[in-house]
Formats: C-alpha cells, structure tokens, sequence
C-alpha cells in the first residue's frame, strides 16, 4: 500500500509540474464552478418565479367576476411545471419540452417556452450546463492527464528498473488508479456541492446521493479505459490517438447514432399529421356548443327516457350543460387517447435510445442523470397527465354548473335578452372549483428504480474496463 501511494504522489508531482495539464485542469475547474453557480442561481429564480405564477394564474381565476361557467372553460387556466432542486445540474428534456400549459375547454394545449427556443440567440452555449461538462469535458481531462501513465516510465526505462525491484505490474497499475482516483474525487466536489444545495431546498438525499454515485461510477468507467490504454499501447502518440477516437465514439457518434437509430425504429408522427386525423374524428363526435347536433340525438333520448318526460325544456337541468358536458367527455377520451399513443411511442423510442448505453457509457450517464434530478421523459409525461386531470376537472365541474343551475330557457335566449343573459352569470364562488396545481419530481425511491438499469450498464462498463486492466497489467513487460 505504501509504494501504491508513493507512486501515485509521484504521478501527481509530474502532473504539477506539466504547465499544460495545469492550464487544462484549471480551465475545467473554471468552467465547472462558474457554471455550477450561474445554473443554481437561474434554476432557483426559474422555480420561484414559476411558483409565483401559478399562484398568480389561480388568484386571477378566482378573482373573475359573476359570469355564464361556458365563458370560465374558455377562459382557461394555466399549469406551470417548476424546475425540481437537481435540475440545477441537470436540466435534462425540460430545455426543450417547454414549461407551462394552457388550460381550456375542448382542447389539449401543448407546452410553452422551451428554454432552448428562448435562448436560441445564444447558439450551443444556452445547453452548457454542469451536466454536460462532467459528461464529456471531464472524461478528455482524463484522457490528457493519463494518456502515458506506464508509457511514461516505459520510455524512461523506469519500468524495467521497478520490476526488476519486485514490484508487480498490478502494484504499479494500482499506483496509477489511485492518482487518477484522487483527481476524480476533487472534481466531483463540485457535484457534492450542487447536490447538498438541492437538498437544502428540498431535494431527497437518496436522490442527490445516487446522482454523486452516479457520477463517480461513470467518470472511474474512463479513469479506467485510460489507465488500461495506458498499459496495452506502446506509444504515447498512439495511446492519446486510441482514447480521442473513444471519447469521440461513445460521447458524441454512438448518441447520435442511437437518436437516428431510435427515431427510424420506432416513426411517431408529427403534430400537424396528428392534428389532422384527430380533427376528423373529432367532427364525427357532434359540436358541444350545438344542442341540436344530430350527434346527440341518442343522448337526448335517454336523458328524456331517465327524466321521464316528452321535450328539453322539461327537464328538471340545462340541456345545453347536459350536452357540454357529455361532448367534453367523449372529446377528452378522443384526445387522451392520441396524447397516450404519443407518448408511448415516445417512451419506446427513448427507451430504444438508452438500450444504447450497453455501447456507450455516456448515454447510461446520461438517463442516470436524467431520471434521478427528476428532468426525464417519463416526469415530463406525468405533468402532462397531471395538468390535462386538472383541465377536465374545472371543464366538467362548471359544465355540472351550467347544468344544474342555469335555466334552460335563460341560457337559450341569453343572446338576445339582457334579463336572460343576466340571469345566466352564476356566482364567482363558483370558480373555486379549479384546484391548486403544483406539480413535483416523483419520490427519490421511483426515481432510483427507474435508473437502475443505467446504473447497471454503467457498472457492467466498469468492470470490463477494470478486467481489460487487471489482465493487462499482469502481461506488463519491459
């Protein structure tokens, strides 16, 4: 143990010694604190101020005055999708998936400005985020720092002179691991940090602790590729040349790769294809602001059968209400339906994209990311949901209102007799049927067993890269 140490000291005094890897781990270094701080600070303005909004958005809604319930469903109401705490490292889809919905009657609303559209202005730099440099600048700072670990006392001829001393080729490997370790556990500090910050607002430590794992497993994944290029290759050249075509490989090509893959695999069609077969079938399902649609004969009949009695306007509630709430509901089935279909194949495809990860390690980085700060696919499929059961929710609760107390007759001839139309706005009380709305990550234990099989992938590499090195390490000869 103590020539492992003395060993990897010494590797750190070269280190320290070589300008250029000074500069280039200073560089990183730099990147990664101006970065961790700049993201913390505009996650945490982006969630209060999103918090404020939805406050706002129910204030105003409650604050409408007396009016016809039909006029609130057009009115509408907002959901705001507010950036959990470990978003603050890894924003994940939420960049391009937008953050806020409009909610109304008669319509599924997609969501709202994207951060990528919003800041499109500032090319590739508006996705520079913590995430991305522990991702694929720290992997290169390995690259460079352990390139010629061995190869640097093979050329000196310091290796022969150490085994000829008894030392093993696993002891000096050992020795090498433990600098290139050290440089990892500094640079992960900075993750430690922005982790304990999002626990401090509210973060689950499991959550935060799997993340730091995580990260740890991934960046000791190429701690070990370089230690064991460093060891198999017999050129320095050769060595930096083999692990820039793995980092260009498994960082950049497979994830390309693997999106092209994913999206011919499995074809979603786009929005306007959709929109159009489902405003086909939509017109087969009669217009709820129509009463007297044909699409509705049927519903009027067992209405008249269940009331028992002969005309409309004998019924003891407002057919009008009657008919906006039936259409509502076959309308939302009809749309629930495509909005499912579309996020199944979503989900296939970005499960297909990270089956990729058994090629790349940074693909299995990245769903690990992903899923456990909350800022996944699946999370942002749930705010659909969420939102969409808060839609038809306020919908059909002030259709019941519509229905029930309203007249009929009021509510047919409000258009042309002010006594009528007047007669026809309910109480404001009425809006409090809109519940709050503030949407959260999943639980921390969810979140973990969605990444456990990324995390498996990731441990399968480091294994395998760790084997490559043990095995090469024992052949070590002059």
């Amino acid at each position: 143990m103590n020539m492992m140490l003395r060993i990897a000291k010494e590797e750190w005094r070269l280190w320290l010694r070589s300008k250029v890897i000074v500069v280039a781990t200073l560089i990183v270094a730099v990147l990664l604190a101006v970065t961790s701080v700049l993201t913390v600070n505009r996650v945490a303005s982006e969630q209060s101020q999103r918090l404020a909004q939805q406050v706002a958005a129910e204030a105003t809604f409650f604050a409408q005055p007396d009016r016809h319930p039909h006029r609130m469903v057009h009115y509408g109401h907002y959901a705001f999708r507010p950036p959990p705490p470990l978003a603050a490292f890894e924003p994940g889809v939420d960049a391009v998936t937008g953050q806020s919905i409009f909610l109304e009657g008669h319509r599924q609303n997609t969501p709202m400005f994207a951060d990528t559209k919003a800041a499109a202005d500032l090319g590739g730099f508006a996705s520079l985020n913590p995430a991305n440099l522990y991702q694929l600048l720290l992997p290169l700072l390995l690259i460079v720092l352990g390139h010629a670990l061995l190869l640097r006392e093979r050329e000196s001829g310091t290796l022969a002179v150490m085994l000829a001393q008894g030392q093993s080729g696993v002891s000096l490997a050992m020795g090498k691991a433990l600098a290139l370790l050290a440089v990892i556990a500094i640079f992960m500090l900075p993750l430690i940090a922005v982790s304990i910050h999002s626990v401090v607002q509210g973060e689950n430590g499991l959550a935060a602790v799997s993340l730091v794992g995580g990260y740890f497993l991934y960046l000791c994944v190429w701690g070990a590729i370089v230690l064991a290029a460093s060891i198999i290759l017999k050129h320095r050249a050769v060595s930096l040349g083999a692990l820039i075509f793995i980092w260009l490989f498994a960082a950049l090509i497979v994830p390309r790769f693997a999106i092209n893959a994913s999206s011919a695999a499995i074809d979603a069609p786009g929005k306007i294809e959709s929109d159009l077969v489902m405003l086909a079938e939509q017109r087969k399902l009669g217009d709820g602001h129509n009463a007297a649609d044909p699409a509705f004969q049927r519903l009027q009949k067992e209405v008249l059968e269940q009331y028992d009695v002969e005309k409309v306007e004998d019924l003891p509630i407002n057919w009008r209400g009657v008919v906006a709430s039936y259409s509502e509901a076959e309308l939302t089935d009809l749309l629930n339906g495509y909005a499912e279909n579309r996020m199944e194949q979503e989900a296939n495809q970005s499960g297909l994209f990270n089956l990729f990860g058994l090629a790349s390690p940074t693909i299995a980085i990245g769903s690990v990311s992903r899923t456990l700060a909350g800022t996944d696919l699946s999370t942002h499929h749930r705010f659909l949901r969420e939102s969409e059961a808060l839609r038809f929710d306020f919908v059909q609760s002030l259709n019941e209102v519509h229905a029930k107390e309203l007249a009929y007759e009021d509510d047919l001839n409000r258009s042309s007799d002010p006594e009528a139309e007047r007669r026809t706005r309910v109480n404001s009380e009425a809006w409090r049927v809109l519940d709050e709305f503030r949407f959260t990550p999943d639980s921390a234990s969810d979140r973990v067993d969605r990444a456990s099989f990324a995390f498996g992938m990731l441990l399968s590499w480091l294994i395998l890269a760790c084997g490559v090195a043990f095995f090469a390490a024992r052949r070590v000869r002059v």
